[in-house]
């Protein structure tokens, strides 16, 4: 029996595996990874020292754990080097794997910046346990860090760096932080409670450059000439869905690998869900609608031939913005042709995304006003229904 493969052991891969042995305890799974394997919950690492945390320490179970558990193969350190759709077969350095279902589970990768400066490539990107050990190793005691993005990774980061005794500035080409999830108040009330707890704001500009400087610190140039001096320079400009290996292979990919509601993509036998694929026509590189996948994928890998696949289903699912000083709740607009309404008190703003009907589309509520966020779930619509 050749066995099921996901390639990839986040939070996607291991999820579904798990939902599928609910379903199957006999089909052979093989998870492959790049990495070292271990399972942990990837957004608990921008808040790592305010849950007092050591990148050991957000470990849940090992490779070998893990392969316990599932009763599966868990080959780590492997690169897929290519999809023979064909054949059914990934490639691998040294070795040719035969697939009866394939499932693409391998994640986003980091926007990288085009920096000038002869410390361009010690710049830190985070993006699982593994670049975090490397970017905690860096941090002593008091450190400066400068963070290039004030979108929801980096203003977590913000957040928890200042309030454990770093030093923090935050420099971004938009006018606001959350720029691309909230309207411009709920982004000047983040902003607020940062600055309040020491975060240093440079907005409006982009960096340019990272520079060694005499003074054994970094030195981060913007766009209008002005320097960021820093100990560790961080980028968090975003992520973009990893679709080289399977648009190489011939899928159908867009902002990620296209897949429909039952997460098939453009092969009947191969799979993708998580930060990686694009689910009827949406991207969404965030835990509610992962988990929501996996669940509706672990059933259909075990279903029979002539059962109907399930379609997955997106609930209203707000994201958690983790800037503990001012937290947000965000639902990004379902349908997007409308205006916001906003009401504020200070840090707390309540905001609310509607149509030409003055039907909720969408919402987003910071600082106490967040409290409310059980109103706003009941009245917004699902994005896949």
């Amino acid at each position: 029996m050749d066995p099921i493969i996901i390639i990839g052991t986040g939070l996607a891969g291991y999820s579904v595996a798990r939902e599928f042995r609910k379903h199957d305890t006999e089909t052979p799974v093989i998870l492959i990874t790049r990495d070292d394997g271990a399972s942990y919950y990837k957004p608990d690492i921008s808040e790592a020292h305010a849950k007092e945390k050591t990148a050991n320490d957000l470990v849940q179970k090992t490779a070998e754990e893990m392969a316990e558990m599932l009763d599966a193969t868990v080959r780590t350190h492997e690169q897929v080097e290519a999809i023979d759709r064909e054949a059914h077969q990934v490639q691998l350095a040294s070795e040719t794997l035969t697939y009866s279902k394939l499932v693409l589970a391998w994640g986003a990768d980091p926007i990288v910046l085009n920096l000038a400066g002869d410390a361009a490539d010690q710049v830190h990107k985070v993006n699982n346990l593994m670049d975090y050990r490397v970017f905690r190793d860096h941090l002593a005691a008091g450190s400066r860090v400068a963070i290039l993005g004030a979108g929801l990774i980096g203003c977590e980061f913000a957040n928890d760096l200042i309030q454990h005794g770093y030093k923090v500035s935050v420099a971004d080409p938009a006018g606001w932080p959350l720029a691309q999830l909230v309207p411009e108040a709920a982004g000047e009330a983040v902003k607020t409670a940062l600055a309040h707890a020491g975060v240093d704001w440079h907005l409006g500009h982009a960096a340019t450059g990272v520079h060694h400087g005499d003074d054994e610190r970094y030195h981060v140039t913007l766009d209008d000439d002005s320097r960021i001096n820093a100990d560790v320079v961080l980028s968090a400009v975003g992520l973009k869905a990893g679709i080289e290996l399977a648009e190489a292979a011939g899928l159908e990919v867009d902002r990620g690998i296209v897949v429909d509601r039952t997460l098939v993509t453009s092969d009947p036998d191969i799979y993708a869900l998580g930060d990686c694929a694009e689910v009827a026509g949406h991207w969404r590189p965030y835990v509610g609608p992962l988990m929501q996948c996996a669940r509706t994928l672990g059933k259909t890998l075990a279903a029979g031939a002539d059962d109907e696949p399930g379609q997955v289903k997106y609930p209203t699912l707000p994201i958690i913005i983790k800037t503990h000083v001012c937290p947000v709740i965000v639902y990004p607009p379902v349908d997007k042709h409308g205006e916001w309404q906003i009401e504020s008190d200070g840090t707390a703003v309540e905001g609310r995304f509607v149509d030409s009907h003055g039907q909720l589309q969408g919402f987003v509520l910071t600082d106490e006003a967040t409290n409310k966020r059980r109103d706003y779930i009941k009245e917004a619509p699902a994005l896949l229904a």
